[in-house]
């Protein structure tokens, strides 16, 4: 993951990162929409409720300026062992994921929330939350 040379604040839009398929994608073109960076893993014993409430929350929003982007992570209870093209496959064929999925990383930082200014989560309607799996918080 590269950043930008710049002298203004680093942002998560000063970054090029490589997506599942190896391609550089520089994340400047989120810039102006709302994005949850998640890490998701397909053997977490909460796969199935991840994968599912982040496809409806993605389909919801997405055509109003919001985006998902996914790293998956193989750091928590290696949850994650599968290769990036497995891990589309997975996300894409049993869960129908629309949503950006980038290449595997190594992090200990479970999501992050990058807002619009001016914009609020109050002003997305969650019917409930994305719940961690047991291992990944208490990794925090």
């Amino acid at each position: 993951m590269a950043a930008a040379t710049s002298s203004s604040p680093i942002s998560v839009h000063d970054f090029t990162v490589k997506d599942a398929r190896g391609n550089e994608v520089d994340q400047s073109i989120y810039k102006g929409k709302v994005l949850l960076i998640v890490n998701v893993a397909s053997q977490c014993g909460l796969t199935n409720s991840n994968y599912t409430e982040l496809a409806q929350l993605y389909h919801k929003y997405k055509d109003h300026g919001f985006e998902i982007l996914a790293f998956p992570c193989n750091q928590f209870g290696n949850q994650e062992p599968g290769s990036n093209e497995e891990i589309v496959q997975f996300a894409c064929t049993r869960f129908k994921a629309e949503y950006p999925i980038f290449d595997k990383v190594s992090t200990f930082s479970l999501f992050l929330g990058v807002l619009t200014p001016g914009f609020s989560l109050n002003q997305l309607s969650f019917r409930g939350c994305i719940r961690f799996s047991q291992d990944a918080s208490k990794s925090r």
